[in-house]
């Protein structure tokens, strides 16, 4: 890949940093779509800013061949997609040259979830007579309470939590802050830990961390995965589990009892209806199960 279009990749992505937040993590994933592409245009003496009407239906068979699913194409062709609206934004190139490019449309893959119960023998699993046990079970009330991302819950401060009114005031992608109700189990949760158990676990307890890991710093992501998997265990849940299976959880059970989509969107704080919309998909089938178990017809 020449100097010239590395360069015209790095003001993409500086740009898309600069002004939409985008995260370090997908800024990533598009610098490989993009270098991936070049180098497959450079194959055929094509150019980034110039890549030939039929190249790119001719790498996405290739790599088809070769195993990937139709599913990484998908999100291929949508990096691509973003940075040749952006080119044409900025006057580089004189048409999109993917208007025209399709795919067979991807159903959304279902995340896993948890059903209430196991969801609350999860909540349950921690030892709430010490200190980490009561930081440990106020975290996984207020991520399955409040919907959250994991980055949202280690990084709340003390600051950002108003028991008295009940909310969490969460700062989400792009930088952007969204209020969400917490329910009261998490606030009760949230005001037991802060009576009894957060100026155990601190030095210094003026630190804004609400959630501490090591030397009064915010948890890290890694150390609240290894609790998740520990308190899997514990409550007998021998599923893949993540963070983000409560995140599923909230969205999920808030429609299957009888959530409004636009609401649930609100609180996930997802900027697009779309996103959201792949728990419908979730409750659907969680109501087939259900037909499918008890119904006589079934």
């Amino acid at each position: 890949m020449s100097a010239g279009h590395g360069q015209i990749i790095d003001t993409f992505l500086d740009t898309l940093w600069l002004e939409q937040g985008v995260s370090d993590h997908t800024l990533s994933a598009y610098r490989h779509d993009l270098e991936a592409w070049q180098a497959w245009l450079d194959e055929s003496a094509l150019t980034l800013l110039a890549p030939g009407a039929v190249s790119l239906p001719a790498w996405l068979d290739q790599r088809r061949e070769g195993g990937y699913q139709l599913s990484s194409n998908a999100r291929l062709l949508s990096s691509l997609r973003r940075f040749y609206r952006w080119a044409l934004a900025e006057g580089l190139i004189d048409e999109d040259p993917l208007v025209k490019v399709r795919l067979p449309r991807v159903r959304p893959a279902l995340p896993d979830t948890l059903d209430e119960d196991e969801v609350e023998r999860l909540l349950q699993a921690p030892d709430v007579t010490a200190a980490l046990g009561l930081r440990d079970r106020a975290m996984l009330e207020v991520l399955y309470g409040a919907g959250l991302r994991v980055s949202e819950l280690i990084g709340l401060t003390t600051d950002a939590i108003n028991l008295r009114q009940g909310v969490v005031r969460v700062r989400g992608k792009g930088q952007k802050d969204r209020l969400v109700p917490l329910g009261e189990e998490a606030c009760d949760w949230l005001e037991r830990y802060l009576r009894q158990g957060r100026s155990e676990l601190m030095s210094d307890i003026q630190k804004p961390a609400l959630f501490p890991g090591r030397r009064d710093n915010a948890m890290t992501r890694q150390t609240f995965w290894h609790r998740i998997k520990h308190y899997a265990s514990v409550a007998g849940i021998d599923r893949p589990l993540s963070p983000h299976t409560l995140r599923h959880a909230f969205a999920t059970h808030l429609l299957n009892h009888g959530a409004n989509l636009r609401v649930v969107q609100m609180l996930l704080g997802h900027s697009d209806l779309s996103t959201t919309q792949i728990y419908t998909h979730v409750a659907q089938a969680r109501l087939e199960a259900l037909h499918a178990d008890h119904h006589p017809r079934g």
